[in-house]
């Protein structure tokens, strides 16, 4: 564990950033401290972790989870850290395997006991408990994903995100591999995931399902899709777990080029008004606003990321910054959002960080 310089919680945001080790070029999780006014990171910690692509915390913020790709195809792990309430800095409490491969999301339930998490390889969620320490326990369930899709990489289940509704009373997770969002509900007794009715949402064939983000409403949710770069709005009744398909637009400029490009990340601003994806290859973030009254979605363009491979794109507590992790030039470009327009302006800053994944404000 390398300690940089003192962070002072109290006055700045802190900003953990999850990386890829496997490139050599990053020890595994920083942590900063962001100036609120002009959105510069100052590294404070960075603490050893396998492969840590994605990071969570429980709703206390009392502890981060991180998933460990480390074994690659054969199975990953789950770790979890103590977060210092006064320096927001990290102590390894723990390890679970995850049981199943390159585990690449995860999330925290609302009462802080269970954490779920998808293994992309293998199209699986796993549920682990946490007990009042912070320590993760052997798995309570597992849910299998079956089907397939028609892209080259759908033979497959490949899940690749999972989180809660708003309310927090459905589990949903994208799966890359079988053009579905998968809906559960989580026992809080006992752990285990119960399939919703109805059991999942569907998208066109071969979009291939990444991530998905709420609008601030919970009446709406957008879903990147990997394979074929395009964003789907879906309209969300959360009285029943249910999606209903409103939209799909491409995330690439008419007429350009796709070889090479994916979709990685979709955030959608703290106000509501605009949605922004990361297109890898295109190396861009594609920008839409939101008709608040429909959920429909404007395409209002692109901004270079000014780096290659934007994986994760992440908007600061305060929706002033957007932040543009660069997996393969290893950084991460700070751009301000134009709050009437969308736009992003980049500020000027650019704070190195070998291979980052995960970009998670506390």
């Amino acid at each position: 564990m390398v300690v940089l310089a003192a962070v002072d919680a109290t006055t700045r945001n802190l900003v953990y950033v999850g990386t890829y080790t496997r490139s050599g070029r990053s020890q595994g999780i920083h942590v900063f401290q962001q100036d609120p006014l002009n959105g510069q990171l100052v590294l404070a910690q960075s603490i050893a972790e396998v492969d840590p692509s994605f990071l969570t915390f429980d709703p206390r913020r009392r502890f981060l989870f991180a998933v460990s790709e480390g074994l690659g195809l054969a199975g990953g792990a789950v770790a979890s850290f103590k977060v210092d309430s006064s320096t927001g800095q990290l102590s390894p409490l723990s390890h679970q395997p995850s049981l199943g491969g390159e585990p690449c999301h995860l999330c925290c339930d609302p009462t802080g006991r269970w954490v779920l998490v998808a293994n992309h390889e293998h199209g699986s969620v796993v549920v682990l408990p946490v007990d009042a320490d912070g320590r993760l326990g052997p798995a309570s369930d597992l849910q299998q994903h079956e089907g397939s899709g028609p892209g080259p990489t759908q033979a497959g289940p490949h899940a690749h995100w999972v989180d809660f509704d708003l309310p927090g009373r459905r589990v949903l997770v994208a799966d890359k591999g079988i053009d579905k969002v998968m809906i559960y509900r989580l026992d809080a007794d006992t752990g285990r995931l119960v399939p919703n009715e109805p059991a999942f949402g569907l998208l066109h064939a071969g979009a291939a399902p990444r991530h998905l983000a709420f609008h601030p409403s919970g009446r709406y949710a957008y879903v990147n899709g990997e394979a074929d770069m395009t964003i789907t709005a879906f309209s969300y009744d959360d009285e029943r777990g249910a999606l209903g398909q409103l939209q799909v637009l491409s995330t690439l400029p008419e007429g350009g080029p796709r070889d090479g490009c994916s979709t990685a990340e979709i955030v959608v601003d703290p106000a509501g008004r605009f949605v922004y994806v990361s297109n890898r290859g295109h190396d861009s973030i594609a920008i839409f606003g939101i008709d608040p009254a429909t959920g429909l979605l404007t395409a209002v363009g692109h901004t270079p990321t000014q780096g290659r491979t934007p994986r994760n794109i992440a908007i600061d507590p305060t929706g002033t910054f957007l932040y543009a992790a660069n997996q393969d030039s290893d950084t991460i470009v700070h751009f301000r959002i134009d709050h009437q327009r969308g736009q992003l302006m980049p500020t000027g800053d650019v704070t190195q960080v070998g291979a980052p994944v995960c970009i998670l404000f506390s």
